[in-house]
């Protein structure tokens, strides 16, 4: 329990139902959403549609999604349930076109960085396949919200005003998201006219509201003027695809990730090292916990940089990275008294910022959601009629043509959206997310050791200081400054104070022995947990 002496949050204690959110107002239209007799994830598409208007740079309707849900119950479509919901490129999109075009790198502000949106065919897959609510119910407060005009909350400010530089870069940016040239301030009121008249054609619509007819015509319109490949076509190929979870087990819990393209599995590799390495015998603030993290994590990430691609179009070695003999392998080469500058590769295998939020509802779904643009306002490119604000995920391959995860026509980049669900006894206990880009398995690992290893209720574990590295350098949170800080730089580690903190995180944990939920929402973003 933390002390009533000190500044913090308390979690939330329901019995019926819950939801946690980045913003005040989602967590609200979910709670409402359920009130009017929504199920989870009635609300939780509600709640980040209604995110899509008032958090536009984490999030949008041109970007993708990820969902992982428990549904009760003993028939078929119960269970364990995951969606990937990832954007295809473009059909013209081969490695030969970009080479004979001169380009190495996918760059984040160009057309080359948008792969086709898949958040909307995903949201309309859930709603037809689980939800009990219509595009037009669930878009309501979202329209109201663009139309009618919503008030700049603090960490929405904050991040607004760091991304007038490249929101300057593109007309439809300019036009849809600055004020005479700069950021909208704290507490001032903005409006999305042609954002909300977008929603307005999805809630009528439907889902081809938005991969054909006007808006798809003028998302491809704007793409190609600037040089994309983008057609039509391409956004009449877009589907989301169910599959299924991988999972290990931990600490008497069982943690739940989507597998590749999604980088899930980065977790599973560091629950396992740290699981071999008993990182639970060294204190949550000690200098070796963190030592051990950071060695791990350099580790399970250069296997997802090798490895990961979209298993619909090469071999993904998804058993041999979560197999006894590859996390030995691993494990080995950490040093607990120092950094080890070489690492080594990764053993080959015989042969060949985001929105994050989570909703429990009365009936016993658990639902773990995540939407996202992937950078800050994701390419920078918007719609000028549509007012539609486009992802970078592009950016996720590379245009190596030996590597797995090489750009090709209809194919998934290497994705950073992580929902996870962890289960105790087959049943859910722990529906969560931590956003972040790179950032989000390892603070799904954070989350989890913390509980399971250290006794922090849900909140402690979100709150809980973070550190992570950004090439070389480890960046820590404020609160890690000294003497922890001071310990690792002595084992060899490059420290540096990060500007902002590491990701933000919602869960919500369920209660099966004493019949409650229980919230946690994270501090280092505007958003809350209610229950009722």
């Amino acid at each position: 329990m933390r002390s009533y002496h000190l500044p913090g949050r308390s979690p939330v204690i329901a019995r019926q139902a819950m939801a946690a959110t980045s913003h005040p107002a989602a967590t609200l239209v979910a709670i409402e959403t359920l009130k009017r007799g929504g199920n989870a994830i009635d609300a939780a598409i509600a709640a980040v549609a209604l995110l899509c208007v008032i958090e536009p740079a984490m999030t949008g309707i041109g970007g993708d999604c990820f969902a992982l849900l428990h549904k009760p119950g003993s028939g078929p479509g119960t269970g364990l349930i995951a969606l990937n919901g990832s954007g295809i490129a473009p059909r013209a999109a081969t490695p030969e076109w970009y080479a004979t075009a001169g380009i190495t790198q996918i760059q984040v502000t160009t057309p080359h960085a948008v792969t086709v949106p898949g958040a909307i065919d995903a949201w309309a897959t859930l709603l037809a396949d689980h939800g009990t609510m219509t595009f037009a119910d669930v878009l309501a407060p979202a329209i109201e919200a663009a139309e009618g005009g919503f008030a700049v909350a603090p960490r929405v400010a904050h991040d607004w005003a760091g991304l007038v530089d490249k929101l300057a870069l593109h007309a439809g940016a300019r036009r849809h998201l600055l004020i005479d040239g700069r950021a909208p301030r704290l507490g001032e009121t903005v409006r999305f006219p042609a954002l909300a008249s977008t929603l307005k054609t999805i809630a009528r619509e439907g889902r081809d509201g938005f991969y054909t007819g006007a808006v798809a015509a003028d998302i491809v319109a704007e793409l190609t003027s600037l040089g994309g490949l983008h057609t039509l076509a391409d956004f009449g190929a877009q589907k989301a695809h169910y599959v299924a979870p991988i999972s290990v087990p931990y600490g008497g819990a069982r943690l739940h990730e989507l597998p590749p393209n999604n980088q899930g599995i980065v977790a599973l590799i560091l629950l396992r090292m740290l699981d071999v390495l008993d990182v639970r015998a060294a204190g949550a603030l000690s200098a070796e916990r963190y030592h051990l993290m950071m060695e791990c994590a350099r580790l399970a990430y250069a296997a997802r940089d090798a490895f990961l691609a979209d298993p619909l179009h090469v071999d993904v070695p998804v058993a041999h990275m979560l197999s006894d003999g590859f996390i030995a392998d691993l494990v080995r080469r950490i040093d607990r008294k120092k950094r080890t500058a070489d690492l080594g590769p990764v053993p080959k295998p015989a042969g060949t910022d985001t929105t994050y939020l989570t909703v429990v509802d009365k009936a016993g779904m658990a639902v773990s959601f995540i939407n996202s643009l992937f950078s800050g306002f994701g390419s920078g490119i918007v719609t000028q009629q549509s007012g539609v604000v486009l992802q970078n995920r592009g950016t996720g391959f590379t245009l190596d043509p030996a590597h797995p995860n090489v750009i090709a026509p209809g194919k998934r980049p290497m994705h950073t959206l992580v929902p996870a669900l962890a289960t105790r006894h087959d049943k859910p206990w722990l529906s969560f997310g931590v956003m972040g880009a790179a950032f989000q398995p390892i603070g799904h690992v954070y989350l989890m050791t913390n509980m399971l290893d250290y006794g922090m209720d849900v909140q402690q574990a979100i709150d809980h200081p973070r550190m992570f590295f950004e090439g070389g350098v480890v960046q820590v949170e404020q609160p890690l400054q000294g003497a922890i800080t001071d310990r690792l730089a002595s084992l060899g580690h490059t420290m540096a104070l990060r500007d902002d903190p590491w990701g933000g995180g919602q869960a919500i944990e369920i209660d099966t022995t004493r019949g409650v939920l229980i919230g946690g929402s994270d501090p280092r973003k505007d958003g809350c947990a209610l229950g009722y």
